[in-house]
């Protein structure tokens, strides 16, 4: 649908309709997944923003006119921005309130940085390759996220100098969650993960108890790029 546009013609009103198009499909994937997700609905908040959010802001120029299909597109790097849907569901999933600090692992080209921008209070995000993490640090400060810090780094490890986090996003998989990111996360908090082998992976939401009790629960099968180990870029 969105192939048949061409970017050079096509206005900011032209991106609106396709957001919105984009928002009623997140809509009709959550309730065909009611029974899996246990709610027939995501926040409205987040709805609103991925609504709000310029998509075709954050992917190749020769990639906008797909920059709204609810599918994953290449970045660069052996990497992807995620389907529109996942960012919406992992969003929800986070329960971010206003005031929260957020921890994200993997900036890629920083659309879900903006997404948590706009719902929590700050965003501390981490990119283990250079030339993403820069280009998003510069496409982020000129659609005036100021509120995002962006780090160069192997997100295995965290950001212990803004720790705890109130939530922690990663958009990358590890085989298992790493220890650090666990004890980062403040007691209260929750993390949305994907994490198992490359071919096994699932979505898990950890919740960290006010006494320090996690909880994990299995949201969905996935499929995200490997999460890198130390020292690998």
């Amino acid at each position: 649908m969105c192939g048949a546009y061409d970017t050079s013609t096509m206005s900011d009103l032209d991106f609106g309709t396709l957001r919105r198009q984009m928002v009623a499909e997140i809509a009709a994937q959550t309730i065909f997944l009611t029974a899996r997700l246990g709610k027939a609905s995501l926040d409205r908040r987040v709805l609103e923003v991925m609504t709000k959010v310029p998509r075709h802001e954050f992917v190749r120029l020769e990639l906008q006119p797909l920059a709204y299909a609810d599918t994953p597109l290449p970045s660069g790097y052996g990497k992807t921005i995620s389907q529109p849907f996942i960012v919406a569901l992992m969003t929800d999933l986070l329960e971010l309130q206003p005031t929260d600090v957020v921890l994200e692992v993997g900036t890629g080209l920083g659309y879900q940085a903006a997404i948590l921008a706009e719902l929590a209070a700050r965003v501390f995000t981490i990119e283990v390759i250079e030339e993403l993490a820069l280009d998003a640090r510069q496409r982020l400060g000129r659609l005036g996220y100021t509120s995002v810090e962006v780090r160069v780094g192997n997100g295995r490890a965290g950001w212990p100098e803004h720790a705890p986090f109130d939530k922690i996003i990663a958009t990358a998989a590890p085989d298992l969650i790493p220890p650090a990111l666990i004890y980062q996360l403040k007691p209260g908090g929750r993390m949305v993960i994907p994490a198992g082998l490359p071919d096994a992976q699932q979505l898990l939401l950890l919740e960290k108890d006010a006494d320090d009790t996690l909880s994990t629960r299995e949201i969905l099968p996935v499929r995200f790029s490997l999460l890198a180990e130390p020292g690998e870029s």
